[in-house]
């Protein structure tokens, strides 16, 4: 159980000094725009899944894995002494798409309460 909650941890940590990374750091106009949104990192602490969103949407997420990839060794550098672990996860980069999925709902629920405000007019 407490290996969960160390990967967990660990995760957490890496989301933080991930973000501040790009925020700082990392001027690669690939990942300007980007949110780390979630950190998972396996319980043997070997493997790390970097989820994102970007502003660009699903059609930015591809050029964003490339400069996250271009960028690996030197984020991989910057972690692995703030981290303080035995070795450094390997990085994996996924686009989250719950975002765009979220966006959608929204956008239907809003259309649905744009027809039932509309009058019925089938009665006249």
């Amino acid at each position: 159980m407490t290996s969960y909650a160390r990967a967990d941890r660990v995760g957490g940590l890496i989301q933080q000094i991930l973000s501040d990374l790009l925020r700082r750091d990392i001027s690669d106009p690939r990942v300007q725009m980007v949110t780390i949104t979630m950190v998972k990192v396996t319980k043997d602490l070997r493997l790390a899944r970097v989820y994102f969103a970007s502003a660009g949407g699903k059609a930015g997420a591809a050029d964003a894995v490339q400069g996250f990839r271009s960028a690996a060794g030197f984020i991989k550098r910057r972690l692995g002494p703030q981290l303080g672990l035995r070795y450094m996860p390997e990085l994996e980069f996924f686009y989250d798409e719950s975002f765009d999925h979220g966006a959608r709902i929204d956008q239907l629920l809003k259309s649905i309460a744009t027809r039932t405000d509309e009058p019925d007019h089938s009665n006249d």
